[in-house]
């Protein structure tokens, strides 16, 4: 079965840092697409970063640009997620899922869309 683990939430203060793992196993990794997506309360899981697994492209929400920054060990299977400058309004739960890559997927990584298969999530909370 499909599984994606996440790890590395906690409490930080503004202007920390943390870094997020999603471990996968149930598929072959560099078939898809990573994203990291996030849920704080009262909002709406917005996307955060996607990465292609298999030629290292990237995307990144304008709101963390620059300060956070994704990428893929493939041979661990395993994603991460660099936050550094870390905010009081990161704070929300991190999801990771997952996206078979196909012809296209510009289009849909731009929109953060198509991802099918999501990990439980890490609570990440940032302190004033």
């Amino acid at each position: 079965e499909v599984q994606l683990v996440e790890s590395g939430g906690g409490l930080v203060q503004a202007g920390g840092s943390l870094r997020l793992s999603c471990a996968a196993s149930g598929f072959t990794f560099d078939d898809y697409a990573i994203g990291w997506f996030r849920q704080a309360p009262g909002k709406e899981r917005e996307g955060v970063s996607c990465i292609n697994t298999r030629d290292g492209s990237t995307r990144y929400a304008d709101s963390v640009k620059g300060r956070f920054t994704i990428s893929s060990d493939n041979a661990k299977n395993t994603v991460y997620l660099q936050m550094n400058s870390l905010k009081p309004e990161d704070t929300a739960v991190y999801y990771c899922a997952a996206r078979r890559l196909s012809p296209g997927w510009s289009y849909y990584s731009a929109r953060f869309a198509g991802f099918g298969f999501w990990g439980q999530g890490t609570q990440v909370t940032v302190s004033s």
